[in-house]
């Protein structure tokens, strides 16, 4: 009985945790819709990337930046991901260039940024 119950246990833990992972299509997709599609919209603007949702993870994923030696997102190294580094503003410091984005805006908050770099963790899928 005890074996059952710590097999149910695990389970729903198990459960709980691919329910609380990040989707790109429900968590990361509409905010670059709503936050960088506005200037990345064509791929022909600063930074030479379309981030509207139907091309954003095919632009971003093991693809490397025309700004930096970096990839713009490396599946499982937010810290060695492009993207981060531009949204946090540390961009300079890894040898990137121009602004921190989004440009001319507020930058994301702590939370957005972390669900994004939680995305770029767990693997940055195309769930």
């Amino acid at each position: 009985m005890k074996l059952g119950l710590l097999f149910v246990a695990a389970m729903v833990s198990s459960s709980q945790l691919l329910a609380d992972s990040i989707s790109f299509s429900r968590d990361i997709a509409p905010l670059f819709r709503n936050v960088c599609a506005n200037c990345h919209l064509t791929g022909e603007e600063a930074g030479e990337i379309a981030l509207h949702p139907q091309v954003a993870w095919s632009n971003l994923v093991n693809i490397p930046s025309k700004q930096s030696t970096m990839m713009r997102v490396k599946p499982g190294d937010s810290d060695n991901s492009y993207l981060m580094l531009k949204l946090d503003g540390t961009h300079l410091d890894a040898g990137g260039s121009g602004m921190r984005m989004p440009f001319n805006g507020t930058p994301l908050s702590e939370e957005v940024r972390a669900q994004i770099r939680a995305w770029v963790e767990e693997g940055a899928r195309e769930n």
